[in-house]
């Protein structure tokens, strides 16, 4: 860095030597040539102090600073090169604009005073006496750049305190405008405040963390906070910083892998869903054996539960701890102010901004866990253990979006289970977090045969648990996880067996819903049991049909909105052709209602509509009576 700076330096203060020389030997205009001398000495000196301290200079504004400066000086040279000109001809012939010499004034006036800003913002705390630094010329017009300069150059010489402050600025920049977040990072500001999250105070860590979270709000801003290094730094908080921080922290890492989700393998590779899951486990299964429900942290304690049942038949079956879940070593925590966080795009959900959480129950004890000591992790407030939990939970989830691997990692730890004992006992946004995760990880399920019947197959006790939980959910039918929970169980269509009859009439009722996107979703999710692709197809058409199905979804082909018609039309298709002789299809007369969409020109502009409605009349055509399609 100070060489860099030390070459930045070289040229203009070659210049300033050359314009003080060229100034002495000036012919004419020689008191205006000695004003330049002046001003440019001065500089001179600046520029040579700079020089000196360019181990503590901030690269970014110097390279400005001093491109603007070296421009400045050039122009200078020109001009009182020309004031040198001997002999009357010579003279004659050079001319010199009257205002040339206050333009280059002034110029050189703002430079000397852009040079006297780069020292004192660059200079170490001690040195400024907490002067007011004021914005150099050079931002005059756009003085939002010069304060990014001034915090980020805090950042690099400021004190603990004065650091954290900066940050803090910097958050508030970064969550007013997206301009400016970008301005922070193209000005080197990624590097200070990972240093800062990874050495500072609690609070300028979480304040580092948090603009870190805030920056990364495009592809290309995540990109390089990855590049800076953004995942070893996290990684390490997760594994042995404050609670409070590593909060922050899991909010950020959500936030960087929802906006670029190509930096989820990068994340991965730091070992930080490990971390995660560590974080989402404790208190709610205990560690050492991997699937053993301990005190819910909201000091519920769910032992006695049908939950304990899927537990211990899990423990029986995985002796072994897996090595990408042992716990970590955490120092001791404290207490500190919320991270700032976000609720999920597509969960309406009113989100609380303060978690009201019952007091940890200091009679049931605390459950010692081998291997790497967590010690401390449990003295913390149940307020920051929940929203860790919450955090844990958000990363996690926009993690497992679309990666195969990390849904592995996720299915083969304890991770899967915490999910289904949140989604049934966590505060509104753990529960919502985990039924986000649950779709994501089980929509990668439905894309992937192996991760699908090895994480979900039907005796494991994991996968159990996670479907009574979405089950529930699906029959209470009045919570704002109920979007998810439908998709999460449309996507596990193709684990159910033939034996498994509570599925479909929840499903179907949820067709009768006023909220067309529910009905929407729940036709899908039908139409993932109906398809051909779905090796009991018939089986699950046959009991559509027997919880009303059909009724509801002529309704819906009638009467519903566009997004409903369609998986409503394609499910009706499904079942007429998968069972065509039934005679619930007759009297509901579903013939009819193909023959009325076949001539729907928005419905049969849908490619698969268009293959499957004929089928699917043929069939009703062959199997029932010419008197039940209403020809007499």
């Amino acid at each position: 860095m100070a060489g860099i700076v030390k070459q930045i330096l070289q040229t203009p203060i070659q210049l300033a030597d050359q314009v003080t020389k060229s100034a002495d030997e000036a012919q004419s205009f020689k008191q205006d040539c000695q004003e330049l001398k002046s001003k440019t000495e001065k500089l001179a000196t600046l520029l040579r102090q700079a020089a000196r301290a360019s181990n503590d200079l901030y690269e970014r504004p110097t390279r400005r600073i001093i491109d603007d400066t070296e421009q400045v000086l050039e122009k200078a040279l020109v001009l009182v090169i020309k004031c040198r000109a001997n002999g009357l001809m010579k003279r004659l012939f050079t001319i010199i604009p009257a205002a040339a010499f206050r333009k280059t004034s002034m110029q050189l006036e703002n430079s000397i005073g852009d040079v006297s800003w780069l020292l004192r913002v660059s200079a170490p705390s001690d040195d400024r006496d907490d002067e007011y630094l004021g914005l150099p010329p050079i931002a005059a017009n756009e003085p939002i750049l010069c304060l990014i300069w001034e915090q980020i150059a805090i950042l690099h010489t400021g004190s603990l305190d004065e650091r954290a402050d900066a940050a803090a600025s910097l958050v508030s920049l970064a969550r007013d405008n997206d301009r400016y977040g970008r301005l922070i990072i193209e000005e080197g500001g990624v590097p200070p405040l990972l240093k800062m999250a990874k050495e500072g105070k609690m609070e300028g860590q979480e304040n580092a963390a948090r603009a870190i979270g805030l920056l990364g709000r495009d592809a290309e801003s995540v990109e390089q906070i990855v590049n800076a290094g953004v995942c070893t730094v996290f990684a390490k908080i997760l594994k042995e910083g404050h609670m409070h921080v590593q909060a922050v922290v899991a909010w950020a890492v959500s936030e960087l892998a929802a906006n670029y989700p190509k930096c989820q393998d990068h994340f991965s590779q730091n070992n930080i869903i490990r971390f995660l899951v560590s974080h989402l486990a404790f208190e709610t299964v205990q560690e050492h054996s991997k699937y053993a429900i301990v005190t819910h942290p909201l000091g519920i304690q769910i032992t006695p539960s049908q939950m304990q049942n899927v537990v211990a038949n899990t423990m029986a079956m995985r002796t072994q701890t897996d090595d990408s879940t042992k716990p970590m070593k955490l120092q001791k925590q404290h207490n500190g102010p919320n991270p700032h966080h976000h609720v999920p795009k597509g969960n309406q959900q009113n989100h609380r901004s303060h978690h009201q959480h019952q007091p940890h129950n200091q009679n049931h004890p605390h459950v010692s866990l081998s291997g790497t000591s967590i010690k401390g992790r449990e003295f913390e407030n149940p307020a920051t253990k929940a929203q860790m939990k919450a955090m844990a939970a958000r990363a996690l989830w926009q993690l497992c979006k679309g990666n195969l691997g990390i849904c592995r990692s996720i299915t083969e730890s304890r991770a899967l289970l915490c999910f289904a004992i949140l989604l049934e006992k966590g505060a509104e946004d753990v529960q919502s977090y985990s039924a986000m995760a649950l779709m994501e990880i089980t929509a990668v399920g439905e894309a992937n045969p192996d991760l699908r019947h090895s994480a979900f197959k039907p005796t494991s006790p994991a996968a159990k648990a996670v479907v009574d939980q979405l089950l529930k959910v699906i029959q209470r039918a009045d919570s704002d996880l109920l979007l998810p929970c439908i998709k999460a169980i449309g996507n596990l269509a193709r684990t159910f067996r033939a034996t498994e009859t509570r599925i479909i009439g929840p499903l179907v009722r949820l067709l009768d819903e006023r909220e067309a996107e529910i009905s929407m979703e729940a036709a899908i999710a039908l139409n993932k049991f109906a398809t051909p692709d779905n090796f009991l197809h018939e089986i699950h058409s046959k009991a559509i049909i027997a919880a009303g199905g059909a009724k509801h979804l002529i309704q819906l082909v009638y009467f519903g909105e566009q997004m409903v018609q369609y998986p409503s039309l394609t499910l009706l298709c499904y079942i007429s052709c998968n069972v065509p002789e039934s005679e619930t299809l007759a009297q509901e007369e579903v013939l009819i209602v193909l023959e009325w969409a076949s001539k729907q020109a928005h419905l049969c502009e849908d490619p698969l509509i268009e293959t499957l409605l004929p089928e699917a009349k043929l069939k009703l055509e062959l199997y029932q009576s010419r008197g039940s399609r209403g020809y007499h």
